[in-house]
């Protein structure tokens, strides 16, 4: 069955993060829930009442409905290469949490991420190039505590970029927007961090 409005409202936070840890441990385990697309897609039809938005890569590896085992109607999916925050992604969480009434955001870094060692390498190439300027500060953060070489070459500097971009954004998010700030502080949102393996399908939560 499709989330209702009814049960949404009784997620809180730390239920909407338990039942998602739930899921993406069912899909390690490769019990994956079975549900019917045609049944889902007539009961959300007309209303939607996800429990989760998850600010994720583009990356192919990561299929964030899948890795959580959430089916349609169950969570927001925000995508953009490199996991970050922009205006964009901020408003569209916005609507996901003070609009849609979601009690959780989950920012969703992953091992290998093309944008993340691109930017560690200074990559430049069309408008790529200003994208990855919203890695630098994870750059920046991971190279206080970090030995050379700063660049792809050094896998633990990039988990460690990897990382702290996800830690960063997270910051940014309530920094950035006094609608989410107020939600969290009432109780009625939550946001934490993880780092998908892709080499293994587990998160390393943050």
């Amino acid at each position: 069955m499709a989330l209702s409005k009814e049960q949404q409202e009784q997620l809180t936070p730390s239920l909407a993060l338990k039942e998602l840890k739930e899921g993406h441990q069912r899909f390690v385990n490769g019990n994956t829930l079975t549900l019917s697309a045609s049944s889902l897609i007539n009961q959300t039809a007309k209303a939607q009442f996800p429990k989760a938005i998850v600010v994720s890569c583009i990356d192919s590896r990561v299929p964030v409905e899948q890795i959580f085992d959430q089916n349609i109607g169950d969570i927001f999916v925000a995508r953009v290469a490199g996991n970050f925050i922009n205006n964009d992604i901020l408003a569209s969480i916005e609507y996901a949490c003070a609009v849609a009434q979601s009690p959780l955001v989950i920012v969703l870094g992953h091992e290998g991420c093309g944008a993340v060692s691109s930017a560690c390498d200074g990559v430049k190439l069309g408008h790529i190039t200003e994208m990855l300027q919203a890695i630098t500060p994870a750059i920046e953060n991971a190279q206080k505590t970090s030995t050379k070489p700063f660049n792809s070459s050094n896998a633990s500097y990039v988990s460690s970029v990897t990382e702290s971009n996800v830690l960063l954004n997270i910051n940014k998010i309530t920094q950035q927007s006094q609608l989410l700030k107020e939600r969290i502080e009432n109780g009625q949102l939550a946001i934490c961090g993880g780092v998908y393996q892709i080499k293994n399908g587990t998160i390393n939560w943050l």
